[in-house]
């Protein structure tokens, strides 16, 4: 399996491990051992392999057993560092998350150029790791990385001169509709892996009946369309985001004329 289509049978939930633990280990607050030999692996380079199983191989192909094969030893020395999958799961979540430290990667203006920024990157972020979309991500366990990047996003829109829960609803917002598009996209390139079908190829096949359907009347506003209305050529994505940035625009303005 390529990493565009893998993982389309499994979901995950992160939190489902030793809440507990697993902040112990995103935030390095657990104990460490002074004394006894240098260990011969890092909860990192743990972390880092299951990234890469769970791009190759999805949510299915990732296992305790399938991470200590790819690092090169035995299961239970993984045990030493984390406690199982669920807490890897969502240290791997907290990993992918790492924001750069560049200001210009929140884009080089004011707030819309910084939500437009998020909404691109997040939109990249599930094209470079298609799990994303399989893991119920509704209470996540925060790590640095998650806390980094909302910390950087809402200090660069905060002068939107929204309430603070309002700010915060603007970034779930974006990032509800990027998930929505991403899905959309996973699952389109899924499809074509399944039907050996390309996307061209699907709907081409349902043209001489749709043909027909439009020739009967019954549908003048379909039947009216220009040929390329379902195009490839369109960005639907960007239309989308630009509508909401141009809606939360009009808050920001109004708010602006209204404040004291």
């Amino acid at each position: 399996m390529t990493s565009g289509t893998s993982g389309a049978g499994s979901t995950e939930t992160s939190g489902s491990g030793d809440i507990a633990r697993t902040l112990e280990l995103l935030w390095d607050t657990g104990h460490r051992p002074s004394r006894g030999p240098k260990p011969t692996l890092t909860l990192d380079r743990i972390v880092e392999a299951a990234v890469q199983v769970a791009d190759a191989e999805g949510l299915d192909g990732l296992s305790m057993r399938r991470v200590a094969a790819e690092l090169g030893t035995g299961t239970m020395s993984l045990y030493r560092y984390v406690p199982g999958k669920g807490e890897l799961l969502d240290l791997m979540l907290d990993r992918v998350q790492r924001r750069s430290d560049n200001p210009s990667d929140l884009g080089d203006g004011g707030w819309r150029a910084a939500l437009e920024a998020v909404g691109r990157t997040t939109l990249a972020l599930y094209r470079r790791h298609p799990w994303l979309i399989h893991v119920n991500n509704a209470r996540p366990v925060l790590g640095p990385s998650a806390v980094d990047g909302m910390e950087k996003i809402l200090t660069r829109i905060r002068p939107m001169g929204l309430t603070d829960p309002e700010l915060v609803s603007a970034v779930i917002m974006i990032d509800g509709y990027v998930v929505g598009a991403a899905r959309t996209q996973l699952y389109e390139r899924e499809a074509e892996h399944r039907t050996g079908l390309t996307d061209a190829e699907f709907w081409q096949a349902q043209v001489p009946v749709l043909e027909k359907a439009m020739a009967s009347g019954r549908y003048p506003v379909m039947a009216s369309l220009s040929e390329d209305s379902f195009g490839s050529d369109f960005d639907h994505f960007e239309f989308g985001l630009q509508r909401i940035l141009d809606g939360l625009e009009v808050l920001v303005e109004r708010r602006a004329r209204s404040a004291p």
